[in-house]
């Protein structure tokens, strides 16, 4: 049986996972998106070779000369949250998180598809703002103390290391998601609008 006829034998299904205008994960094409998501790329992959040679080293001074890393576990934090963060930023911009979609995989295209995709948008932006605000307060916090003095800075134990230099990667990566969950707000919003234009 020959390839083509197989084919109109079984016709090709397709997931639709992603709403009409919306772009796959690409290169950023604006000087700003150039920036920022560049930036992130590359502390996301200069922190994952810094957590593997620590976590390396940590490993090689523990079971093979039978000694201790001290407070590798503050570089390890701090890195992590850098790591985790960016890639966040950066799954925000591809529209890569994790996801259970089930607008987009079962409701047929149309209006109410358009306007549930919407809201679904709106509710992602929302409590993207609201933990941004948060991680906001966060950061605050560990720059300028308990107080807000600047006195008394949350550091780590054995390095020293200020807390606010990891809290930094939780502000800067929430406002940077909720940027790109505003951008596919205004997108979705505008598909629903010429939708409606053209009914």
């Amino acid at each position: 049986m020959s390839g083509k006829k197989d084919e109109k034998n079984f016709p090709s299904f397709k997931c639709d996972t992603l709403p009409p205008g919306v772009l796959t994960a690409d290169t950023p094409k604006n000087f700003f998106d150039k920036i920022v998501i560049n930036g992130f790329s590359i502390i996301s992959f200069s922190t994952t070779v810094l957590l593997t040679v620590i976590i390396c080293a940590a490993a090689f001074f523990r079971y093979i000369l039978d000694g201790d890393l001290t407070g590798y576990e503050e570089w390890v934090k701090i890195f992590a949250f850098w790591l985790y963060f960016s890639a966040a930023a950066i799954g925000a911009y591809n529209r890569t998180h994790v996801s259970a979609d089930l607008v987009q995989a079962y409701v047929p295209h149309g209006i109410l598809k358009d306007f549930l995709v919407v809201l679904k948008d709106a509710v992602t932006v929302g409590i993207c703002l609201l933990f941004t605000w948060y991680g906001y307060e966060f950061f605050m916090f560990g720059f300028m103390g308990p107080l807000g003095t600047g006195v008394a800075i949350p550091k780590t134990n054995v390095w020293r290391i200020s807390l606010w230099t990891g809290y930094l990667s939780v502000f800067l990566g929430l406002a940077f998601m909720s940027y790109y969950f505003l951008r596919d707000l205004f997108m979705s919003t505008r598909t629903l609008l010429r939708r409606l234009r053209d009914r």
